[in-house]
Order: C-alpha cells, then sequence, then structure tokens
C-alpha cells in the first residue's frame, strides 16, 4: 500500500539516505528512495530531497542534478552534497573548506529554523563559498554557510544533516518542508506490515522458507512476519550457536522462542566456526568467513529437513543499517555484514531467493513492527548482539580460551550496568589485541587489557557514548581485575558514532 502522495529522496551515496525517508515516513509522509542516475518523476510526488554523499561536486565524475528535478517544480530541499550540488547548478561556487564533522552551532531568524540558535550535525569537507542566485538563511558560528534558499523558487539547502538525533529541532525542519509540499499524513508503519505480507506472498508462492534465528530483535521479528504471510507448516526456524554468542546465550535463545510458540531446529557447531576461525586476524576476513559457514551449516541441515535449496527461501533479519554499511545502494562501503557480502549469501540473493523483510527499516521500526506482531517485550527489548558474534569483540585471532574469557567479562560489565540501571542502547567489552604490565598482590602481572563499551541510540546510524556515573565505571574495572584471571587493566570507550562505529570491528 503507498499513499496517492510522496516525498522522493534522490540518493547520492550518503549513510544517511534511509534514514531522511525514514524520518519522512515518521511524519505520516510515504516517502520512497532513487538513486541519482535513475530519476522518475510523476504527479504524486509533493517534493524532492537531495541527500548528501561522498563525493565532492568539482569531482569530474561526480553525482550530477538531473534537469527533470527542477522542471517538475515542486519544493526541492538538498543536504549536505545536496545544497553543494545546488549552489553549483544555479551559478555559484563549491570548495574545499573548514572541515566540520559533528556537532556544531549554527545561527537563524529564518522560520525554518525552530530557535535562533541551535546544535545541529556537520559532516562535510567543502563549503559554498558563493551562493548563486541562492541567499543565506543560516551560518554556522565559524562562519560557514550551514542554510540557503532560492529568493523566487521554493528550493532550500542545509549543509547539515536534519535526518540525524544528533541535530536538534531537525524533525521540525523537515516538517516545514513537508508543509511547503503539502503533503498529507496518512502513512503508517502498518502500512509497511501489510505491504510486506503481501510481498512475502507474492516472493515465496508455495515454497518453503528457512528461516535463520539468532533469538535477537531483528530475526525474530522477520520470522514472525513470515508466519503472518504464509502458512507456518512451510516455515522452518533454525538457531545455529557458533560458539562466539555470549554466554548461555543459546539455552536463552531457545527458551524465549519455545515460550512463544516458534518452534525451532537447534544445531551446535562452536568446535566447527572455532577450528575454522585460527589464524584469522583480519575483520573482513572474519566476516565473511563466519557468513559462509552459517550458511554451510544451513544448507546441511536443509537437506536433513528434506528442504530443496533450489525450491526454497532463506528468511534473515537484514537491516538497511547492514546493508548501508556494506556499501549498498552507492553509499561508501564501512565494512563487511556477514548476512551481506559473504559469497555464499550473495549467491542466494543473486538466486532472488533471499527474503528480508526489515530491509528498509532501523533498529527501533522493526521493534514496533514487532510490537504490532505481538511479540512479548522481554524478545524485543533485547540489546543488538553482531551477527559474527564475539568475532568481532576479539581484535585479532579468535580461540576457544579468548572466547570464554570475553563471555564472563561482557556479562560482568552487562551485570553492573543493568544493576546500576544505565539506559544505555547497547554495551559490551572489547578483548584488545595487546597486553600491559600491572601490579596483582605485590606481584608482576602481563595481562589482557579490555575496552568496555556503552553507546545511547536509536536506529544504529549515530550513538553516542554513555556518560556512566565513576563509581560504576570503578565497580566494573574493579571487579574485571579482581575476578576475571588475565585481566590487568580496563579502559572505556568515549567515542560516538560516527567518527568510530558501534562495534570494534
Amino acid at each position: 500500500m503507498t499513499s496517492p502522495e510522496r516525498i522522493v529522496i534522490i540518493d547520492y551515496g550518503s549513510q544517511y539516505t534511509q534514514l531522511v525517508a525514514r524520518r519522512i515516513r515518521e511524519l505520516g509522509v510515504y516517502s520512497e528512495i532513487q538513486p541519482w542516475s535513475r530519476i522518475s518523476l510523476d504527479e504524486t510526488v509533493k517534493g524532492v530531497i537531495l541527500s548528501g554523499g561522498p563525493a565532492s561536486v568539482y569531482d569530474i565524475n561526480a553525482p550530477t542534478l538531473d534537469n527533470k528535478i527542477l522542471a517538475h517544480d515542486v519544493p526541492i530541499l538538498g543536504i549536505c552534497y545536496g545544497l553543494q550540488l545546488l549552489v553549483q547548478y544555479f551559478g555559484g561556487m563549491v570548495k574545499p573548506g573548514k572541515k566540520e564533522y559533528g556537532k556544531q552551532r549554527i545561527i537563524s531568524d529564518h522560520p525554518l529554523f525552530p530557535e535562533k540558535e541551535l546544535t545541529v550535525w556537520m559532516s562535510h569537507g567543502d563549503c559554498a563559498t558563493a551562493l548563486g542566485e541562492f541567499f543565506s538563511i543560516a551560518k554556522s558560528t565559524d562562519g560557514v554557510v550551514a542554510g540557503i534558499q532560492h529568493p523566487i523558487r521554493p528550493i532550500y539547502g542545509l549543509q547539515f544533516h536534519p535526518e540525524v538525533t544528533h541535530t536538534e529541532k531537525g524533525q521540525q525542519m523537515l516538517s516545514f518542508f513537508l508543509g511547503l509540499c503539502k503533503c498529507q499524513s496518512n502513512w503508517s508503519l502498518q502500512d509497511y506490515f501489510q505491504q510486506m505480507c503481501a510481498e512475502i506472498q507474492k516472493t515465496v508462492g508455495a515454497s518453503n522458507v528457512l528461516a535463520l534465528v539468532s533469538g535477537g530483535v531483528d530475526s525474530t521479528v522477520a520470522l514472525a512476519l513470515c508466519a503472518k504471510a504464509i502458512p507456518q507448516k512451510k516455515i522452518f526456524a533454525l538457531h545455529i550457536d557458533n560458539g562466539l554468542l555470549r554466554k548461555n546465550e543459546s539455552k536463552g535463545v531457545m527458551d524465549a522462542l519455545q515460550g512463544v510458540g516458534i518452534s525451532v531446529n537447534f544445531i551446535d557447531a562452536s568446535s566447527h566456526f572455532l577450528e575454522k576461525l585460527k589464524g584469522i586476524y583480519n575483520p573482513e576476513e572474519k566476516r565473511k568467513l563466519i557468513g559462509d559457514l552459517f550458511v554451510d551449516v544451513m544448507e546441511q541441515r536443509m537437506v536433513y529437513l528434506g528442504l530443496d535449496p533450489s525450491n526454497s527461501y532463506l528468511c534473515q533479519g537484514t537491516l538497511y543499517t547492514d546493508l548501508i554499511e556494506s556499501g549498498k545502494g552507492g553509499a561508501d562501503k564501512i565494512k563487511s555484514h556477514h548476512n551481506v557480502d559473504t559469497p555464499r549469501i550473495k549467491a542466494w540473493r543473486e538466486s532472488r531467493h533471499l527474503v528480508e523483510p526489515n530491509k528498509e527499516l532501523f533498529k527501533d521500526e522493526v521493534r514496533t513492527l514487532g510490537e504490532l506482531l505481538g511479540l512479548p517485550k522481554h524478545i524485543l527489548a533485547r540489546q543488538p548482539f553482531p551477527g559474527p558474534g564475539l568475532a568481532v569483540r576479539i581484535i585479532g585471532e579468535v580461540t576457544e580460551e579468548k572466547v570464554k574469557l570475553l563471555q564472563n567479562i561482557d556479562e560482568l560489565v552487562v551485570f553492573e550496568l543493568d544493576k546500576a540501571s544505565v539506559p544505555y542502547w547497547q554495551a559490551f567489552a572489547v578483548l584488545l589485541p595487546i597486553k600491559t604490565v600491572g601490579v596483582k598482590g605485590d606481584q608482576h602481572s602481563y595481562e589482557h587489557v579490555v575496552a568496555v563499551r556503552a553507546v545511547d541510540s536509536i536506529d544504529g546510524m549515530t550513538a553516542d557514548w554513555m556518560k556512566i556515573p565513576y563509581e560504576t565505571l570503578e565497580k566494573i574495572s574493579n571487579r574485571i581485575t579482581n575476578e576475571i584471571s588475565g585481566v590487568n587493566r580496563v579502559v572505556y570507550d568515549i567515542t560516538s558514532k560516527p567518527p568510530a562505529t558501534i562495534e570494534w570491528e
């Protein structure tokens, strides 16, 4: 189901393009993304947003502004690279300038901005040095043009990202733009639910579906959505213990899923995964190897269950963040994802035998979809956990000894944060590939360093490090160094995303 009115976001490769679309949907307006090289506009399109992107407008092969966008004669909003494209098109100049990454203050008296001074999220190395037909409506405290407006047409540009949560009043700015577009607010996530059920039915037909279920929010919601769309006798759920899960994780997963009536096949493949990971240090190699091993084990179980891989579908809980960080849709590749980039998964994707109901959603939207599906809160409230598991929290080679060590540390960290009622979005420990000198009981020690990471986020696209009370950090550090043999130093990660990612690998 689609709204008769829509906003089109032109994708120039930004990490946040889908986030823009999602913010528009939150305001009750249907939105869709189109690549800059293949644009299609009709009378239902009430406005166009030009996304950011990693290119510079003055590069020889840089993405360009299609004339049909301006000819469509609807309000236009350019964001970051989109602003620079507009400036260049209308006779202005864009050059390398003062780099602004992260939070910046802007000043403006324009009605587009709810307050005279706001904190916004910048991410650019180029600046508009001459505005052509435009005039400035906002500047950063560093003097960089932060907003522009055309004197005649409803065309605006923002040098910052209103779609990210770090920008104050960003949603109100987008709402102002939708007001210019005269859009009706008549779209909701319930529409997406109905749309995906119809899409799954059409894709799968009478075939069987094997769903890989980790027990996390994403894969559980994907499975539940399939169960709503097609007969449950056609669905086979599979949980694989790869030996890289949190302490006692598989038992908890099986109990939770069976508790809500989901029958799951279980395979303990931990020894197989750990053996294959010997001698692997590179994080990209780890991710791809683990992804392919999942498919190996899955396909072996399909034979056991009597399922024909050539006439069956694989369901997995892939999020839009997974696709974006993997470089899909023209975005710059940040890192591989085990459920996106491995050769075996690519083969399933190319065969079109892949069902990914969450692929256009973010983490919090998946949780909301789970509520619509009637899943219990104890499943929907689980913190995110990477598909490759502790393999990407053990920097360097993965061994059984390191896994057990990190499992105990991770359990302790989460326990103390929960005990102190720290409202984290995600929290974990990372085992670093270095040892440092220490002293324990008046004796020399040379042991591991552990990094603790706790972040606050909504969608996983951006995240702030948690300002944990000092007494809680002290308790965590003391317990790790006193109770966990092999660790004599604990550090706390105080880096936001961006510039870092949430996981270390």
